[in-house]
């Protein structure tokens, strides 16, 4: 038990404070030693008392007991013994909570005194200092530190916080932020896809409510519906989804079930002939597409088909065993994305940055304002919270129209969607939060309208083929199985590496472009990259990848 006040080595003490005096002698000097100490008799230590001001009078001089008057029929009182003097440690351990030291001789018990209130200071008497005073005082000034300085940042921090909801991105709101009209890209098909559904409209035909009846026995050709099933590519590619045979094992897929042996199952000719025609008069949901429903296939070619799938009564027998999708190896992605040696989309990273230090027209560029902290700072985690809901634009902002939209207003550069430059912009923005953690907000309100009907857009049937995106990307339908030689990778985790470079077209692709491919393979038409039902579906697929991490740009055949 040790007080802060007592005798101790803190330099801040005055020293007077911790002295001590000879009763006998009278007081003694700072620095001075009492005259009657020596080795033999060390002079006894009188209780600790608090050195008188600089300025106060001189103490009256003392008068003798034994001149002191005292009341009739007493005798004077014998001389006081000196107690002996004790260090304030001592009169801490005697006098506090521990103890009290025993009656002297002659000393009569020691008897507290009774409570009464204090006395009311007189006005012009300065009372002094109570003991421990100063230490409050410094406390004090501390703690009135410490909370000023605690105060004063929490102000701060809400102005900050203030002044970021207040303020507001500078973007140029009005217009389309790609090319009008929109043009597909040169050297994609550019055949005419109106009449069917795509992810802005339900235009396709209505699945039949009834099989399509033949009248008598089916008649058609075998060796020409082989050559119409087998040749792997034209309007009926079927060994996109199925074996077939032993003629049919030129790297089949497994979307759909082996066909090898068909002709032992039972089924009619007019059973066979409708499921070519158009599956969903048996099986509303299918992934079969709707080959004569659609015109990919005439009537006659269909009874061609039909005739071959009778022939056919024996297992495939895979001379490679690649060629056999059940065991085929599944496809790693094991190069160094980040490596320019290896992915050429990184050249895009170097071209950004020129992009970045560029003026505009207005004079100005990205680095104008974006100079402090640097861009791989400032930008460490942004994209991984992008797309997001823009309630200005009152729809879903991707990080491909920012760019545009926000370079627009700042710099006049019009980096519009679906061009390099816009491309090389996102990539490097999103390569700058590689590593960060995937979290789009989809909490509620506008939020979650727009995730709901990009839900429903990946489930929608679109196109010649009549096909939604959850007919491949879902592990439900036919996700983690082989179209032909190409794996169908499932949705979650589909958007953390895009804009990646496609190594089958030697470009860079964001996320928006692939869609647009997606939806002219199947024969829907593609709409502009800024249509606001891409702006859904992103958010909805990102969404599937929240926990994830970005690693941008990717690399992808």
């Amino acid at each position: 038990m040790q007080d802060w006040s007592s005798d101790n080595d803190k330099p801040a003490r005055p020293a007077a404070s911790f002295g001590r005096r000879n009763i006998a002698n009278g007081p003694v000097p700072h620095g001075a030693a009492p005259a009657s100490a020596s080795a033999e008799s060390p002079a006894a230590p009188a209780p600790m008392e608090a050195a008188p001001p600089a300025a106060a009078t001189p103490a009256p001089p003392r008068v003798p007991l034994s001149t002191i008057p005292q009341p009739p029929g007493q005798s004077p009182a014998p001389p006081p013994v000196a107690p002996p003097m004790m260090s304030s440690q001592q009169l801490q351990l005697f006098n506090g909570p521990m103890g009290r030291r025993a009656p002297l001789p002659g000393e009569a018990p020691y008897e507290p005194p009774p409570l009464e209130p204090p006395a009311a200071p007189d006005a012009h008497e300065a009372s002094p200092p109570p003991r421990g005073s100063r230490r409050s005082k410094a406390i004090a000034v501390v703690l009135g530190a410490v909370s000023g300085l605690i105060g004063g940042t929490l102000v701060v921090e809400a102005g900050r916080m203030v002044g970021e909801a207040n303020r507001t991105t500078p973007m140029a709101i009005e217009g389309p932020a790609s090319a009008q009209p929109w043009k597909r890209y040169a050297g994609w098909p550019a055949d005419d896809f109106t009449k069917f559904s795509d992810v802005s409209a339900v235009r396709s035909s209505p699945a039949p409510k009834a099989p399509r009846k033949l009248a008598g026995p089916l008649a058609g050709d075998a060796a020409k519906g082989a050559d119409l099933t087998l040749s792997g590519r034209g309007a009926a590619n079927c060994l996109a989804c199925h074996v077939v045979g032993d003629r049919g094992t030129n790297l089949p897929g497994n979307v759909g079930p082996d066909l090898s042996e068909i002709a032992k199952r039972g089924h009619s000719d007019e059973y066979l002939y409708n499921y070519v025609y158009d599956a969903r008069v048996y099986n509303a949901g299918t992934v079969m597409p709707p080959w004569g429903a659609h015109g990919l296939l005439k009537d006659e070619e269909i009874r061609h088909i039909v005739a071959y799938l009778k022939t056919l009564a024996v297992p495939a027998r895979f001379k490679n065993p690649l060629d056999d999708p059940d065991k085929r190896p599944v496809p790693k992605e094991h190069r160094d994305n980040l490596d320019p040696m290896v992915n050429p989309g990184m050249w895009a990273i170097d071209k950004a940055k020129e992009l970045w230090s560029a003026k505009g027209p207005s004079g100005a560029s990205c680095a104008a304002c974006h100079h402090t902290p640097d861009p791989e700072l400032r930008f460490k985690a942004w994209a991984a919270s992008m797309p997001r809901w823009d309630k200005t634009l009152g729809k879903v902002l991707g990080v491909e129209e920012f760019v545009f939209r926000h370079a627009k207003a700042t710099t006049g550069h019009a980096w519009l969607m679906g061009g390099d430059d816009n491309a090389s912009m996102a990539a490097y923005l999103r390569n700058l939060a590689n590593g960060a953690t995937i979290a789009v907000d989809v909490s509620g309100g506008a939020a979650k309208e727009a995730w709901a009907r990009g839900k429903a857009i990946m489930e929608r049937k679109i196109g010649r083929l009549n096909l939604a995106c959850a007919d491949c990307h879902s592990v439900q339908k036919s996700a983690n199985r082989w179209a032909r030689g190409q794996w169908l990778a499932d949705a979650k985790g589909f958007t953390v590496h895009f804009p990646t470079w496609r190594t089958s077209r030697n470009q860079l692709w964001d996320i928006r472009r692939r869609f647009q491919w997606c939806n002219v393979a199947i024969g829907a038409t593609d709409l502009p990259p800024d249509a606001g039902e891409y702006g859904d579906l992103e958010l909805y697929l990102t969404s599937l990848s929240n926990g994830q991490k970005l690693s941008v740009p990717g690399i992808r055949p």
